[in-house]
């Protein structure tokens, strides 16, 4: 399974942009990453410094986002729909895009989803349920 550190995150992301900016071939995930970084330009400046991006520490203490995490949840949410896992995220996530009339807001609403199904399994130390994150995005897309 892929494990990446903290580094390798973050020098993926800096440059995929970079390579975007030059114009260079990306890969195809490169290329759904900075699908992601062009609807974050707040993060554009950050990611043409290397350098910077590996050394910049986010807290929840400062009150940021982590932008590395953020796109990071953008990439494996798209995934997970690209391929329909957990079972019914694609159907779920599709409805909530319909209700709100925007891809990007569906993801960040799916983003809370994930984040709590993560957080209740680090808490119990159980496996994340994935039906469980599946019918919160079901609630999400029904309100």
């Amino acid at each position: 399974m892929f494990n990446p550190s903290r580094e390798e995150v973050r020098r993926f992301f800096c440059e995929a942009w970079q390579k975007q900016i030059a114009g260079s071939v990306l890969t195809p995930l490169e290329a759904i990453a900075v699908d992601w970084i062009g609807e974050h330009p707040e993060y554009h400046d950050l990611l043409r410094d290397t350098e910077g991006a590996l050394t910049q520490d986010y807290t929840p203490e400062q009150g940021q986002t982590n932008p590395f995490l953020h796109l990071a949840m953008h990439l494996s949410i798209s995934e997970q729909v690209s391929v329909d896992q957990p079972r019914g995220i694609r159907e779920a996530y599709e409805a909530l895009v319909r209700r709100l009339d925007s891809p990007h807001e569906a993801q960040h609403q799916v983003m809370e989803c994930l984040g709590e199904m993560l957080w209740q399994a680090q808490r119990s130390g159980l496996p994340p349920d994935g039906d469980q994150y599946v019918d919160s995005v079901r609630r999400r897309a029904m309100r």
